[in-house]
């Protein structure tokens, strides 16, 4: 079982919206998620790579705070990077994300009951978006916010 993996956007011409940098960030980690959970695997680090219209990239790595393969996790590990990076109006080229540090999912401790019932629901939902993207093709059903028209590559 790989180690790692990971999925990149390019965007078209240099993007200065942080709304379509969400978007692609989202997208990245529905992909990742998904593979993943298809893999049987949970993931304990992230790594978000940045690469600006200068040519210059800044990466940084983020901890999860317990191995997950759940999408609402990894978003709000990976969002946290760039808010803390603080870009204002940066001009950005390409993101690669990677999830690291993957062990088989039934190693370990369990996923602890949520008291949240959203939380609860989108975790149930993960498994059916899952088999529809798997049956009727990739993204197909998944988070409205997310940018459909990413480049990926699987490494």
């Amino acid at each position: 079982m790989p180690e790692s993996t990971s999925a990149f956007h390019a965007f078209d011409r240099d993007a200065y919206d942080p709304v379509l940098v969400r978007a692609a960030l989202l997208d990245l980690i529905t992909t990742l998620g998904q593979r993943i959970r298809g893999r049987d695997q949970t993931a304990r680090k992230l790594t978000l790579a940045v690469r600006f219209a200068d040519g210059s990239t800044v990466e940084r790595t983020r901890a999860l705070p317990q191995h997950s393969a759940h999408t609402d996790d990894l978003r709000v590990t990976v969002f946290r990077i760039p808010d803390s990076l603080a870009f204002q109006r940066a001009r950005i080229r390409r993101l690669l994300v990677t999830v690291e540090d993957l062990r088989p999912a039934g190693e370990g401790p369990g996923t602890q009951i949520s008291l949240d019932p959203a939380r609860e629901d989108r975790l149930s939902l993960e498994p059916v978006l899952d088999r529809i993207n798997t049956r009727y093709g990739r993204r197909l059903a998944g988070p409205a916010g997310a940018y459909r028209k990413a480049s990926r590559s699987p490494r």
